[in-house]
């Protein structure tokens, strides 16, 4: 199952923009869902909000942007109205938490050196902390961290690579970062201080990502991660000894179902239950590459073997 998040950019209003996507995934060979994501507050999005989760829309969870500013990041006052939304409707926040205003300072000082590359974007980027699981931050929060496969399995050395088209592939926010940073990610999924592993697939093509050849600004951020998130799981985490072949499972589908409240629907091999089965076979191998690959994607950030 592919739980995908909606963006209503052209009308900004929540059950269009469900509505719409809806319409895209009347083709869907796959079980899906929706996180919706909120950019701004009023009547109408509090309203739309209740109904997506009380009246069978089967929404249970919206996200909110404290990055991209000038274009999808919500202001404090916004993030916490929508937080005390969530919290009445019993809805799960998602937020990605890096400080806009930060970036945009960081981003005029990558310019003012000179700095136009891909590079130039992990630069410019303060380092937050992430993925991360406080078990209680008091009686009545708890906040749940899920890493992304591309920051589990690579660090940032392609974003200096001299081909544009090359580095820019690796553009995503927040970015991926220098080695050390992989490896302290997969020691806090095998010791539980995370519960799951996401992919925040976002993908682009060479001619979009070449929006930003003079200006690391304009590249589009966003990095494949779907189809290869079980695999690649499985030969970081089993295969390394990190995790065992049972730890596998609640990592890459049963917290998932539990956390987004579509469990024992999904996650799990019960009687009624209609959870999808992979079969793995820990002995065989193969490529991973754009000519191999069901999605329709002309870049690769691995071509793993």
């Amino acid at each position: 199952m592919c739980i995908l998040f909606v963006l209503c950019v052209v009308t900004l209003l929540l059950m269009a923009g469900f509505q719409a996507y809806q319409n895209k995934a009347k083709v869907s060979f796959m079980d899906y869902g929706f996180h919706m994501v909120i950019t701004k507050w009023d009547d109408a999005v509090s309203r739309d909000m209740e109904i997506m989760v009380k009246e069978h829309c089967c929404i249970n969870s919206f996200k909110f942007l404290m990055a991209y500013k000038g274009a999808l990041m919500v202001s404090d006052d916004l993030l916490l109205e929508g937080l005390k939304r969530c919290k009445s409707l019993g809805a799960l926040a998602m937020v990605h938490a890096e400080n806009g205003d930060a970036v945009v300072e960081g981003q005029k000082k990558m310019i003012e050196l000179g700095i136009t590359g891909p590079e130039g974007h992990a630069l410019s980027r303060p380092l937050v902390v992430i993925h991360i699981l406080c078990h209680h931050l008091d009686e009545l929060l708890k906040v749940i961290g899920e890493p992304v496969i591309s920051g589990l399995v690579l660090d940032d050395s392609e974003l200096w690579n001299p081909d544009f088209i090359t580095a820019a592939k690796y553009v995503m926010s927040p970015p991926i970062r220098a080695s050390g940073h992989a490896k302290a990610l997969q020691a806090a999924l095998s010791t539980g201080l995370l519960q799951l592993v996401g992919t925040g697939h976002c993908v682009f093509n060479f001619m979009q990502k070449g929006f930003g050849i003079d200006d690391f600004r304009k590249i589009p951020n966003g990095v494949n991660g779907i189809e290869e998130r079980m695999h690649l799981v499985w030969d970081t985490m089993v295969e390394s000894g990190q995790i065992s072949a049972t730890d596998y499972v609640p990592l890459t589908g049963t917290e998932c179902a539990r956390i987004f409240n579509i469990y024992p629907r999904k996650g799990a091999i019960l009687a009624r239950s209609v959870a999808d089965i992979i079969i793995l076979n820990p002995n065989s191998s193969f490529e991973i590459s754009s000519s191999s690959h069901h999605s329709r994607i002309y870049t690769m950030l691995v071509k793993f073997v």
